[in-house]
């Protein structure tokens, strides 16, 4: 052990780990924005801040290839289509008080259980992993490709349906309510026609009168 390394302690901490703190903290304030905002458009941006702070705490941790994938698939795929859906289900630009549920305490209660588990879970995983530094790169091109594509095809496979699955619900319901629109502007064109009746009644009525004053 060198003296550097004897000398570094919590309370010494290094400047990769105070950008990794600080790009954690703004990561974490982006997400809580874009779970709280009525807003549907801010929120789908906020997600990119959030996604883009993940991004970065990637490179810190010298994993290359996973931070330029968090880039690519999540910032420049997944949110591109959330965008979509959000312009084919037409989606207000301004507040939404659909956006808002008054569900917020139940949400909330769930959101801190899960975020508990998965830590628990994870930390319980790796508890006594340790990473080799002087070894091979774990976080190379060759053994994410390797791992992924033996390990994590099911659930690789399976969030590439469930995206397939997101885009074709918000065309359907994006049809649905451009038919439903075009309903409505069939019924309020043809009420005028059946109303125009009316004024000859009035007109017959007037003569009458007219009549019955001669």
């Amino acid at each position: 052990m060198t003296l550097a390394a004897a000398s570094h302690g919590f309370l010494s901490p290094t400047g990769v780990e105070i950008a990794f703190l600080l790009v954690g903290l703004v990561t974490f304030g982006a997400a809580v924005v874009t779970v709280t905002t009525r807003q549907l458009v801010h929120a789908a941006l906020w997600l990119v801040v959030a996604l883009g702070g993940l991004a970065v705490e990637y490179l810190l941790l010298t994993a290359e290839f996973i931070a330029w994938v968090q880039v690519l698939i999540y910032v420049g795929a997944v949110v591109v289509l959330i965008l979509f859906g959000l312009m084919l289900t037409r989606a207000p630009i301004g507040r939404s008080p659909d956006a808002d549920s008054a569900n917020r305490w139940a949400a909330l209660t769930v959101a801190v259980a899960s975020a508990a588990a998965l830590v628990w879970v994870v930390a319980d995983a790796f508890r006594t992993t340790w990473i080799d530094l002087d070894g091979p790169a774990a976080g190379s091109t060759a053994v994410t490709g390797a791992s992924l594509f033996q390990n994590w095809v099911l659930p690789f496979e399976a969030l590439s349906v469930l995206l397939l699955a997101a885009l074709v619900g918000a065309i359907v319901l994006s049809r649905k309510a451009k038919s439903a629109r075009a309903g409505e502007a069939s019924r309020d064109g043809a009420s005028p026609s059946g109303a125009s009746p009316s004024p000859p009644k009035a007109s017959r009525s007037g003569t009458s009168q007219t009549g019955g004053a001669r």
